[in-house]
């Protein structure tokens, strides 16, 4: 962040590493107080908020080295909850800390200004993903996402697993579980992937790219999915 070695060590003083959390262990629930920022170290983790029907609507998830907790700036409490899907290791920041340490940090500052931008553009993109596109775009729109979000922290952008369900993926997307499913072994049929439970090794990204911007189908056995 063009940080300088004293104020990496001043940042770092005032962040709090906690005991591994496991599968199911909340960060924050919806309405919560604001107190901290959460950066996940390891592992992964969602947000969502209660359905109309008493169920759940996800809103995201969150891997390493991301920072969750950031919509609740403007009214102090979450308006949504943040639940582990697998054992992590969270950091904890102090937001009233973090807000003075960034008054005379100027370039940590703009690192805060660079994070709620992304935040506000991920939603955008997300609104413009279940307006715009069909059931095979989406999906390969997350692929490609958690493929990136990996791929720029030092991991694997071909090989990973995913920690959510696909009932979780589903509800993200907008999709029926079952559609889902059927759409992973339509890929994993075109050659865009293979899949063998949570475990994802992407074979085609320029296929999957070009299936996201719309100007090349899914396969000789392409089909749209509702």
């Amino acid at each position: 962040m063009g940080l300088s070695p004293d104020d990496v060590e001043r940042l770092d003083s005032i962040v709090k590493r906690n005991r591994p959390l496991h599968r199911g262990d909340h960060l924050f629930r919806e309405g919560d107080g604001f107190r901290f920022l959460y950066v996940v170290t390891t592992g992964s983790v969602k947000t969502y908020t209660p359905s109309e029907d008493g169920g759940e609507q996800v809103l995201g998830f969150h891997l390493p080295g991301e920072i969750i907790g950031l919509d609740a700036i403007q009214s102090e409490r979450h308006c949504c909850s943040a639940r582990v899907l697998e054992t992590s290791a969270i950091c904890e920041i102090p937001f009233d800390r973090l807000e003075e340490l960034s008054s005379f940090i100027p370039s940590l500052q703009h690192q805060m200004y660079r994070l709620l931008s992304r935040e506000i553009g991920q939603d955008t993109e997300m609104l413009m993903l279940l307006a715009k596109k069909n059931a095979e775009e989406r999906l390969a729109t997350f692929l490609l996402s958690i493929s990136g979000r990996l791929r720029k922290r030092g991991f694997s952008a071909t090989d990973f697993y995913l920690s959510m369900s696909r009932h979780e993926i589903g509800n993200y997307l907008g999709l029926a579980v079952e559609t889902v499913s059927r759409l992973f072994t339509r890929f994993q049929d075109d050659g865009l992937l293979h899949v063998e439970r949570k475990h994802i090794q992407l074979i085609d990204l320029v296929r999957l790219e070009a299936m996201v911007n719309g100007t090349v189908n899914g396969g000789p056995n392409h089909r749209h999915w509702k």
